[in-house]
C-alpha cells in the first residue's frame, strides 16, 4: 500500500534526512544525490533515531553508537548493530512522495 506524504518531504535537500510518521511507523527519508530512500528511523542496535544521525553519500551513521547502514538496502556496514534496517520503496506521483509500507 502506498502512503502519500506532505509535499515538504519532496524538498529534502541533497544529503539531508527527515523523519516522518507513515501509518503508525516512524521512517526516515534521505535524499542521496536527488534520489529519495526511506527506511525505519530506529537503529537496530538500541533504537536511536537514524534521522538524527549523519548522512554521507548513501551511508547513515547512528549518533548513539556509530552503527552504519546503507540507506539504499538497509544493510549494516559497521556495528555494533548486526540487523539491517527495513527499507521502503519510494516514488514520486503527481508531485507527491509516496512510500510503500
Amino acid at each position: 500500500m502506498a502512503q502519500q506524504l506532505a509535499p515538504e518531504i519532496g524538498t529534502v535537500p541533497s544529503g539531508g534526512m527527515v523523519s516522518v510518521d507513515v501509518e503508525g511507523r516512524r521512517l526516515t527519508v534521505a535524499n542521496v544525490d536527488g534520489a529519495l530512500f526511506a527506511f525505519d528511523d530506529a537503529c537496530t542496535h538500541l533504537h536511536c533515531s537514524l534521522a538524527k544521525g549523519r548522512l554521507s553519500g548513501k551511508t547513515v551513521t547512528c549518533e548513539c553508537h556509530g552503527s552504519q547502514f546503507d540507506v539504499t538496502t538497509g544493510m549494516v556496514l559497521r556495528g555494533p548493530a548486526v540487523q539491517p534496517v527495513h527499507t521502503y520503496r519510494v516514488r514520486l506521483h503527481d508531485g507527491r512522495v509516496e512510500i510503500e509500507v
